[in-house]
C-alpha cells in the first residue's frame, strides 16, 4: 500500500464542514460527466480546498468517488432503518423499503446520475465498499424475514430475491433521469411495489 493510500484511510482529522464541501463537489461533477473525464483539480476548485487535502485525506480519485458515495448510501441505509420502526406486517415493511429508496432518488437525482456515470463496477468492488452492509444487508435482512415468514419465493436464494429488488429499483429511477425526471416515482409506489411483490412472492399453490 503507497503512501497516499494509507494516509486516506483515516479521514477522522478532516474537518466536517470540509468534507461536505468535497462530498459536494463530487456530486456537482461527477454526476454531469464521466469519471475519466474529471480531474481531481476540479473538485479542489469546487470544494475551495487545495489538490493536496484531496490527496491527504483521499489518496486518488477512485478513493474520493467511493468514498463519497459510501456517505450517501450511509444516508440512504439511516433512513430506511428509521423508517422501519413499529411496522409490523411483512408486507407493509417491504412496501416501506421500496418507498424509502424510490424517495431518496427523488431527493437525490446527483446521486443516481453519479452512480450512472462514473460508477464502474469492477472498481467500485476493488474499493471493498460494493457489497455496503448496512445499506445491503438491510435487504438482505428483510427479505430473508420476509422468507422465513413464508411469503416470499423460497425456490431461489436470497440474493436473487435482492437481484429482482435492485434490479426493479435501479431500472426505475434510471428510466426516470432519462426521461427528464418529470412523473414523480413516489406517487406511482404502490402499483409499482404491487407489481415487484409479484415477482418475489411465494406461488400460491395450484
Amino acid at each position: 500500500m503507497g503512501k497516499a493510500q494509507s494516509d486516506a484511510i483515516d479521514r477522522s482529522q478532516l474537518d466536517p464542514d470540509t468534507q461536505v464541501r468535497i462530498e459536494q463537489a463530487v456530486l456537482d461533477v461527477f454526476a454531469n460527466r464521466e469519471f475519466h473525464r474529471v480531474g481531481l483539480i476540479e473538485i479542489a476548485r469546487g470544494a475551495n480546498v487545495s489538490l493536496q487535502t484531496i490527496y491527504k485525506y483521499y489518496g486518488s480519485k477512485e478513493a474520493l468517488l467511493f468514498s463519497s458515495l459510501d456517505t450517501w448510501l450511509g444516508q440512504l441505509a439511516a433512513r430506511m432503518i428509521d423508517h422501519l420502526q413499529g411496522i409490523e406486517d411483512y408486507k407493509e415493511r417491504l412496501r416501506k423499503v421500496f418507498w424509502v429508496a424510490l424517495d431518496f432518488i427523488e431527493r437525490n437525482p446527483k446521486v443516481l446520475q453519479l452512480m450512472m456515470s462514473s460508477v464502474y463496477i469492477n472498481t467500485w468492488r476493488k474499493q471493498g465498499q460494493y457489497e455496503y452492509p448496512e445499506l445491503f444487508g438491510t435487504f438482505i435482512r428483510v427479505l430473508a424475514e420476509g422468507r422465513a415468514k413464508g411469503v416470499l419465493n423460497d425456490q431461489v436464494d436470497e440474493k436473487i430475491l435482492l437481484d429482482y429488488f435492485l434490479g426493479v429499483l435501479f431500472r426505475l429511477a434510471q428510466s426516470w433521469v432519462q426521461r427528464g425526471m418529470k412523473d414523480s416515482l413516489t406517487k406511482q409506489a404502490n402499483v409499482l411495489f404491487e407489481m415487484l411483490w409479484r415477482a418475489i412472492a411465494k406461488p400460491v399453490a395450484a
